[in-house]
């Protein structure tokens, strides 16, 4: 199957990515709220990439670039979900291919993404992909 990648700028297209990036995100409460955050996430650089067939949003990955002294310039992969109807026909793959590729033009040292622990069927996909886990991710409710 061929997927259509775009970047997402428009109201129209962050609501049509709004029931996908939900599947990934189910305590966003509504579309309204979700385009505010993702547009002031753009803010500090997070983009959304969308893959697309038959006017449909399949699959999307929300990313950044960053830099720090652990990995120098790496891309940081926030988001990433393909639709539950879509999966297992590429989307995921295609998406991380796209990430990859945006990576290296930007002379990325690192493609960075984290996972929770219980998600073996994310975990599964991401070693596929040639990601290996390097660390655990440490957090605390404030």
């Amino acid at each position: 199957m061929s997927h259509q990648l775009s970047h997402i700028e428009s109201d129209e297209h962050y609501l049509a990515c709004f029931g996908v990036m939900r599947e990934l995100r189910p305590h966003l409460p509504d579309a309204a709220t979700f385009m505010a955050q993702a547009r002031r996430l753009g803010a500090q650089g997070y983009r959304l990439l969308a893959a697309w067939q038959d006017n449909e949003v399949k699959g999307l990955a929300g990313y950044r670039l960053q830099e720090n002294l652990i990995y120098g310039r790496f891309l940081y992969v926030d988001d990433l979900v393909t639709a539950q109807g879509a999966r297992g026909h590429g989307v995921g793959a295609r998406l991380i291919a796209a990430l990859r590729e945006m990576a290296q033009r930007e002379d990325c040292a690192q493609l960075v993404l984290d996972t929770g622990l219980g998600n073996a069927l994310a975990q599964r996909f991401y070693y596929r992909q040639g990601l290996l886990a390097r660390g655990m991710h440490f957090a605390q409710p404030l």
